[in-house]
């Protein structure tokens, strides 16, 4: 994920059980490249541009830190405070559903909105 404005969306992924089959439903109907992403004992996705290793979106498995992730396109919104819009979710009447996570490349909550619409939240790496 790239360092974005706040409120632009940084990143797309699926998160569904069977990663492979739909690795491959998508590269037939969109033409997506995939490259295997190691995530321990088993591998996601990222699907690349046609022709190039430009990431379009991911195809994840619904295990480990996933499991509780819907089936769904999941959009990560990006925010310039992660700790502060988590508050306001649930000020707001929504639920952290999954996190805060993070690594080297930002950190990110999966929250759902009061009515009941799940997305992500993504907060940049403070440089």
């Amino acid at each position: 994920m790239d360092t974005l404005d706040a409120g632009s969306i940084a990143w797309v992924d699926l998160t569904i059980p069977d990663a492979p089959a739909l690795r491959t439903f998508y590269q037939h109907v969109v033409g997506w490249e995939p490259s295997e992403v190691p995530m321990g004992d088993y591998q996601d996705f990222c699907m690349n541009l046609p022709g190039t290793q430009t990431p379009a979106a991911g195809i994840c498995h619904a295990r480990g830190q996933n499991a509780r992730i819907p089936p769904q396109w999941l959009i990560y919104i990006t925010v310039a405070d992660l700790d502060a819009s988590m508050s306001e979710c649930a000020a707001r009447g929504g639920s952290v559903l999954l996190g805060p996570r993070g690594s080297g490349k930002g950190r990110y909550c999966v929250i759902k909105d009061p009515a009941g619409a799940v997305c992500a939240l993504y907060e940049a790496p403070q440089s």
